[in-house]
């Protein structure tokens, strides 16, 4: 593989994207850039709060981000360059975007409402409360694994080597500025219309003083996991219910920068190796089969690798076996197409765009970078082919980190920088999780509330236990208890299915979307092959599962998590086949209508 050739390529490919298929979407939904959007027609200072499109643009691109497509790719990296590449690049243009272009429209259009608002409109009372239950439980799982990654990365503890220690402690310090500059530039910058330009100018070099700070003063917060579990779990709690201007944007804005900072770093790192000749034939096989497992393997012999003292097959943790379809697209996730985006784009995104013609930018455009962040993942994990192989990596994370950084040492006068671009990457990385952290919280405390909230009544009007669960702090707390619990506790038992949930959600998206455009009378054709695609992807991935757990169940021993993963994949399984009957019928209902007009 050429890794200079595959990301100019990808480059090309994805401007096309935007320029041409982004554009027609635009004309065909009939974009109006005139419209009133709720920002506006809405605004109440909390969670109506129009933004300027750079600062709208950071809080999407940094929420939907977190590590998927910086994990996804590398963990299915092991099936071939060539099918991972198309899939970022196929899938992302006439799928992902679209999905979430989508998904913020049909919100913008719906007065902000959420998905679960255009699901009841749509398709069904009933099929709102399935599309909320399943929704909110699949972010109080992003919730646990996220703040438990975010804790790993902070966590200084004894069994660690001094270097991780400093490290993380690095990062925490890092964070917690971001966190206290974020709320400072939100009370400076209300109300104020401050240059672009002058705008830009102060956030870089609020983010260089922070990182400067921040690295240069390791040691000073020196917290276990436990305790920074608790930390995060106050963090999300008054983050998630505060005015979006004090936090949410200026967080994100601010963390935008820093992941810009990151692509600039990753695509000079893979431009400069590829001028210095080390990065123009890299090892990773083009194609390695339709069935791959992730046994660790030397790449010289092809052998196995075993570990001498326990004489077992070595595992490698950075990858993701199986066999190609459906694991490929349930791998991949953000770097191509994802669910938990349009709970972004329909949750707090839609809420704060000031102009409608903002969505293709701000949606189409976001996923896109992501797609570019997907691609320089797998350049990553191709410079470092052999060591990942024999798996040396504990975390895809750390093969990003690791090959970008020894891409970075080859050019000459910043070879002497490795040390810091890797621990730079591995912040960038941290701060994709931190900000998708809160954001997750936020969206499902709207889902809750949403879901003891029926059609026709406002949340003013209720009465009894439903006036209790759909009040924000109270629905906030419920979400709180519930994540952080679970990250304690053990969600690693139910999130090997969060693939498979996730990408259930994008074809619910798809298919409400769908719906919603056929209401709407505009062309919804271009929905058909990406919303039964991903039905597909997600029934075939849920009946592997279901097959396998079952199988492991007969065998007997500990089967306590294999019984809930089995449950949990066939709640999800009868989930999808009902909302997908009612968004067929519903979808064939408006042509059948759309036939008998036009006779």
């Amino acid at each position: 593989m050429n890794a200079i050739l595959v990301l100019l390529v990808s480059i090309a490919v994805l401007i096309c994207g935007y320029v041409f298929y982004g554009s027609w979407l635009a004309k065909q939904w009939g974009i109006e850039p005139d419209r009133v959007t709720p920002a506006h027609e809405l605004e109440d200072g909390v969670d109506f709060v129009p933004a300027k499109p750079y600062v709208v643009l950071g809080h999407h691109f940094s929420s939907i981000a977190g590590a998927g497509p910086i994990n996804g790719p590398i963990q299915a990296a092991v099936f071939g360059w060539v099918p991972v590449l198309l899939w970022v690049l196929i899938g992302g243009i006439f799928f992902g975007a679209q999905h979430d272009f989508g998904s913020l429209l049909a919100s913008i259009r719906n007065k902000g409402a959420t998905l679960a608002t255009v699901v009841r409109d749509n398709i069904g009372e009933d099929a709102k409360k399935l599309f909320c239950v399943f929704a909110y439980l699949t972010l109080v799982l992003v919730v646990a694994a996220f703040a438990s990654i975010v804790a790993n990365t902070f966590q200084v503890m004894p069994t660690q080597t001094d270097v991780i220690n400093i490290q993380n402690s690095q990062v925490a310090m890092i964070s917690t500025l971001f966190i206290v500059a974020a709320v400072i530039w939100g009370f400076a910058t209300r109300g104020r219309s401050i240059p672009t330009a002058a705008n830009v100018a102060a956030a870089i070099v609020v983010i260089v003083a922070i990182v400067a700070v921040g690295y240069n003063l390791p040691n000073v917060i020196t917290l276990g996991h436990d305790a920074w579990m608790y930390i995060l779990g106050v963090y999300i709690l008054i983050a998630s219910v505060t005015p979006v201007w004090i936090l949410l944007q200026p967080r994100d804005y601010l963390s935008s920068y820093l992941l810009y900072g990151m692509l600039v770093l990753a695509i000079v790192a893979v431009v400069g190796a590829g001028v210095m000749g080390v990065a123009g034939d890299l090892q990773i096989p083009a194609f390695a089969g339709f069935s791959v497992t992730n046994t660790a393997y030397d790449v010289t012999t092809g052998a196995a690798i075993v570990d001498p003292e326990t004489g077992l097959a070595v595992i490698n943790k950075a990858a993701q076996g199986g066999f190609l379809f459906p694991a490929l697209f349930v791998t991949i996730a953000c770097g191509a197409i994802s669910g938990f985006h349009s709970l972004v784009a329909s949750g707090t995104t839609s809420k704060q765009i000031e102009k409608e013609s903002q969505a293709q930018p701000i949606a189409y455009g976001g996923m896109l970078i992501e797609c570019l962040l997907a691609v320089l993942s797998l350049c990553a994990v191709g410079f470092v082919w052999a060591q990942y192989s024999a798996g040396g990596y504990a975390s895809p994370t750390q093969v990003f980190a690791d090959g970008l950084s020894q891409m970075l040492a080859v050019i000459p006068f910043i070879g002497g920088t490795q040390q810091l671009a890797y621990a730079l990457l591995i912040l960038a990385v941290s701060a994709f999780c931190l900000t998708s952290l809160d954001t997750a919280t936020r969206l499902a405390r709207y889902m809750f509330q949403e879901l003891w909230i029926p059609a026709g009544k406002t949340a003013e009007e209720l009465t009894g236990f439903r006036k209790v669960l759909s009040n924000k702090y109270v629905a906030t707390v419920i979400t709180v208890v519930l994540g952080i619990g679970l990250g304690m506790t053990g969600y690693t038992i139910i999130w090997p299915l969060f693939g498979a949930a996730n990408q259930l959600l994008a074809a619910l998206a798809l298919l409400t979307v769908c719906t919603w455009l056929g209401n709407m009378g505009r062309n919804n054709k271009m929905f058909y092959l990406p919303m039964a695609f991903m039905l597909l992807v997600t029934l075939t991935s849920l009946a592997l599962t279901m097959q396998t757990k079952v199988v492991a169940i007969m065998a007997g021993g500990d089967i306590f998590a294999p019984i809930v993963q089995l449950a949990l994949a066939i709640a999800l399984f009868v989930l999808a086949i009902i909302l997908a009957v009612k968004g067929v019928k519903t979808i064939a209902s408006q042509k059948s209508k759309s036939e008998a007009e036009a006779a």
